[in-house]
């Protein structure tokens, strides 16, 4: 039996169908870490661990023997509730179109957070060291003046061009900086995205959960975020009026090239 259980729901095929549409086009815009690591997966709900490659040595059962475990990495399970009301699944099948989704929306937002924040962050009880807890090169202050994150980032991406890493290289921005960065523009009138943007000679992303700004390598095999189960819905329980059912994924993140990355702070 699949584990999302979502035969056990009172929900027609065709509403599932519309539920993975809008949780399609709601959770794509703030999954920015995907948009700028490396993706491997999904390699399903059963895979429980990342091999590390590495080994540590342990006590042998036996004289005259050498002996090493392995080092893996293991899965970390992200899941966020909400609810559906039974009448809004009604009405669809009745052919309304303007679904009430608000809570699908919110759900899907906190997980897109919450994996942009282990990606670029961390999550310490988790195992996962962010990419900016990682970086080898010291971080860069951004400053109040959003007309001066060209040259900082121009500082960002020189550093990784000293240290040998190969662009197109690639911009994480918290929400409030990149619709600083949207709205201003320099002296002469050119607009700051469009300036960064050829800086970089990659995207911009706007990254939900980010604190401050990452620069990042595009080159690839520097970051890998690893998918066992990708984000699906899943069924819990549900009583005479709602619906209750969950966003869940499980993932590890390591950083493979710490000098392939540059912290800007606020």
């Amino acid at each position: 039996m699949n584990h999302l259980l979502r035969s056990h729901a009172p929900i027609t095929d065709d509403a599932w169908a519309e539920l993975d549409r809008e949780v399609q086009q709601r959770i794509v815009p703030p999954l920015a870490a995907r948009k700028l690591v490396d993706f491997a997966g999904p390699k399903g709900w059963e895979h429980s661990a990342t091999n590390l490659g590495r080994v540590s040595p342990v006590d042998a059962p036996g004289d005259g023997l050498f002996a090493h475990q392995r080092r893996v990495l293991p899965l970390a399970e992200l899941r966020a509730d909400f609810t559906v009301s039974r009448s809004e699944l009604l009405d669809f099948s009745r052919g309304a179109a303007d679904l009430d989704l608000g809570a699908l929306d919110a759900a899907a937002r906190r997980i897109a957070e919450a994996e942009n924040v282990a990606v670029f962050h961390g999550w310490a009880a988790a195992g996962i060291v962010g990419i900016t807890e990682a970086a080898t090169s010291e971080p860069i202050e951004l400053g109040a003046d959003v007309a001066k994150y060209p040259r900082h980032v121009a500082k960002a991406v020189e550093t990784l061009l000293s240290a040998g890493i190969s662009g197109p290289y690639g911009l994480a921005l918290g929400p409030e900086g990149y619709t600083e960065v949207v709205e201003t523009t320099e002296h002469g009138g050119l607009i700051v995205f469009d300036h960064l943007r050829e800086i970089l000679g990659g995207p911009i992303v706007w990254a939900p959960g980010v604190v401050g700004a990452v620069v990042v390598s595009l080159r690839g095999d520097d970051f890998v975020l690893e998918s066992g189960q990708d984000l699906s819905l899943g069924y819990d329980h549900h009583d005479a009026s709602t619906v209750s059912l969950y966003l869940e994924e499980s993932f590890s993140f390591r950083v493979v090239s710490p000098d392939a990355a540059v912290a800007l702070t606020p």
